[in-house]
């Protein structure tokens, strides 16, 4: 009977340990490397989609009335209140986020 453990046998269940971790490793993810511009652009989309909407209300309204200029302004101006309104909501969302993040990071690290 052989005395203490093989080290050649170890050194081999030692690579296959290292390899198995390997595979199961997380990879990186993509989307969080754009989060903060996907982020950006969604403010911007929400900026734009409440101005074009506001565009289209009171464009129709004016056509329907005759009464050309009065309804487009007040409802692109409404629009982009609406669109800044919710650009506003989307960065609270953010922030919120990114506070929880951080203070789970933090609690973490104690």
């Amino acid at each position: 009977m052989q005395e203490g453990p093989d080290p050649t046998r170890l050194q081999r269940l030692d690579e296959k340990i290292a390899a198995a971790r390997r595979a199961t490793d997380p990879r990186p993810r993509v989307e969080d490397h754009y989060s903060a511009a996907s982020q950006g652009w969604r403010m911007v989309i929400e900026l734009v989609a409440g101005l074009a909407l506001g565009f289209g209300i009171g464009y129709g309204l004016d056509t329907l009335f005759g009464t050309m200029p009065i309804f487009l302004v007040l409802f692109i101006l409404l629009g982009f209140v609406a669109g800044v309104k919710t650009m506003l909501r989307t960065a609270s969302e953010i922030q919120a986020k990114n506070a929880a993040g951080s203070s789970a990071n933090k609690d973490e690290g104690e």
